[in-house]
């Protein structure tokens, strides 16, 4: 088997406020020989999940046991997150923010409590280069909780097949790659985006999902900071989020029973004796699974 390399870095203490320092460390990454996926043979599906309501469909179904309580929620998309940002950027891989999890960046650099799973974007050359050189490695992630303690979690990076596909096809393959959480099943979305009409559409850049970009609204990305790690984000991301989901998605402050608290800067949930009805969804993800 071929093994592979990477300096991975812990990551901060999953609490609300508090967190705990750095600390940089080695593993060895060896490649996992591909999973049976319990799908029919004629289903060209690669990711599959439980389904049944929508939050079922926000799991892998060869890792998901039960779904994860609320009050783990959080933390586990943390992990998530964090694992992913600080491994690209160790390896020297470029990625971004994307959909709903770059409008979380936008309100307080952390995800929203409401959020199932969590959505970043790589380019057509990215995605040929990691199917390429880590497709379906484990990769090892420290982190120190809120007590101090050492904690080690598993994740998979595990790259699509059809992710050079060009087209759409049947829509079953929009996702070309996620990063996988092996404990639970909970995943990061990857999606790349290629220049599909260099011809007839320069500069216009978009994935198999219909959402598309010019150059200049992505590029130069900017580097900042989500969740307590170094993430990067597009150029124009007002712009892009604000065609994505339109202006409300900046202003709304209660949605998905949860109430926004201006002194805090976070989500809060609402108790239900005060929950109130919102008929429309400012936060609609629109990406097709």
């Amino acid at each position: 088997m071929h093994l592979f390399r990477s300096i991975l870095v812990a990551v901060l203490a999953v609490t609300p406020v508090t967190v705990s320092a750095l600390k940089p460390f080695r593993k060895e990454l060896q490649k996992v020989p591909p999973l049976q996926s319990k799908q029919k043979s004629h289903d060209v599906k690669y990711f599959h999940e439980p389904g049944g309501d929508l939050e079922l469909g926000h799991y892998d179904i060869r890792y998901f046991k039960q779904k994860v309580p609320y009050e783990q929620h959080r933390p586990a998309l943390q992990h998530l997150i964090r694992s992913y940002l600080t491994t690209f950027r160790s390896l020297g891989v470029e990625t971004w923010l994307a959909h709903g999890t770059l409008l979380g960046w936008w309100w307080n650099g952390r995800i929203m409590p409401w959020d199932y799973d969590l959505d970043v974007q790589v380019s057509a050359a990215t995605l040929h280069y990691l199917g390429k050189n880590l497709n379906r490695t484990i990769h090892e992630y420290e982190y120190f909780d809120e007590k101090g303690a050492k904690k080690t979690k598993e994740y998979l990076l595990d790259i699509n097949p059809h992710h050079s596909d060009v087209g759409r096809g049947d829509g079953q393959n929009v996702i070309d790659a996620r990063w996988i959480d092996i404990s639970n099943g909970m995943f990061i979305d990857i999606t790349g985006l290629a220049e599909r009409q260099p011809s007839g559409s320069p500069g216009v850049w978009s994935c198999k999902n219909f959402h598309r970009y010019r150059t200049t609204e992505l590029y130069p990305m900017r580097q900042t900071e989500f969740e307590g790690v170094p993430a990067t984000i597009p150029y124009a991301f007002d712009r892009i989020l604000t065609d994505e989901y339109g202006t409300k998605s900046l202003v709304t402050t209660e949605w998905e029973g949860h109430r926004w608290e201006p002194e805090l800067k976070e989500w809060v949930k609402t108790p239900k004796d005060q929950k109130t009805v919102q008929k429309t969804s400012p936060f609609v993800d629109s990406k097709n699974h």
